[in-house]
């Protein structure tokens, strides 16, 4: 098949890739592209702008390109070094309904579109390409939790158990399609947020690497409905990043920065 997997640039979409673009280029054509934020540029609270630097600034700024200098390779790859399992160099796609994005898009006659963290809505026009839809990589169970920072969230609330969800983009909606498959994991109050959300992802690379599987055998994949309820979250605000606070919660620490750094330093 040829699938077009859409992610963010930042560290938890590295790893995604990381885990989900050897297996995927083993059997299948393979294209990625990267929106370099979530959300629009407006001014967010001291605590989200710290974290934006460990996501993103850190390894998209520092790290990755003195990685990618030396040509040195550890566990886990650089964007430019995971540019070995795609068709072409992974490249910046940030304006994804645009007429140019569209029509390149469209020339990859892509089957399949994975969307994993990605930063921008997708229309109609781009969801209509792929013959076999777009599957998103949500960080959070849904109906419950939609929109970014749903891992933020059911830590705010006391969850104690979070999740991810695979589910169809079937219209511009946000976080609104048929659900395929759930995964969870148990919280460790003594862990950061950061810390959650790299957790969450390997076992849900694993569903979804066996829902692209199934699909390329030409299977198709079991989806219900979202039912009513559920909230859609945007960032949070100082008042949410207080309480969070409050409630003893870190949104990273310096322990996860060394422990991520050292998977692509050996």
């Amino acid at each position: 098949m040829n699938i077009v997997v859409l992610a963010n640039r930042d560290i938890a979409s590295n790893l995604a890739l990381n885990l989900l673009l050897p297996n995927l280029a083993a059997n299948h054509c393979v294209w990625s592209f990267l929106s370099d934020a979530v959300g629009g540029g407006g001014q967010r609270p001291a605590p989200l702008n710290e974290l934006k630097f460990c996501e993103q600034t850190l390894f998209n700024e520092l790290v990755f390109p003195q990685l990618d200098s030396q040509g040195k390779r550890a566990e886990l790859l650089t964007f430019k070094a995971l540019g070995s399992h795609t068709m072409e160099p992974i490249d910046s796609l940030n304006r994804v309904n645009s007429p140019e994005s569209i029509a390149r898009l469209g020339a990859l006659d892509a089957d399949l579109v994975l969307s994993i963290r990605y930063g921008g809505i997708l229309r109609e026009a781009v969801i209509a390409l792929p013959r076999l839809g777009v599957i998103n990589l949500h960080s959070g169970l849904l109906p419950t939790y939609r929109g970014v920072m749903a891992t933020f969230r059911a830590l705010l609330a006391g969850e104690t158990t979070l999740g991810t969800t695979l589910h169809y983009i079937s219209d511009p909606g946000i976080d609104t399609g048929g659900i395929i498959a759930h995964t969870e994991m148990t919280v460790s109050p003594e862990h950061s947020y950061l810390w959650h959300v790299m957790g969450l992802y390997p076992p849900a690379c694993e569903k979804l690497l066996a829902c692209v599987a199934a699909l390329a055998a030409g299977d198709s994949l079991s989806v219900t409905p979202q039912g009513d309820g559920g909230q859609y979250f945007s960032f949070p605000e100082a008042q949410d990043l207080a309480a969070f606070h409050d409630r003893g919660l870190r949104l990273v620490d310096a322990a996860d920065i060394v422990s991520i750094t050292q998977r692509y330093t050996g």
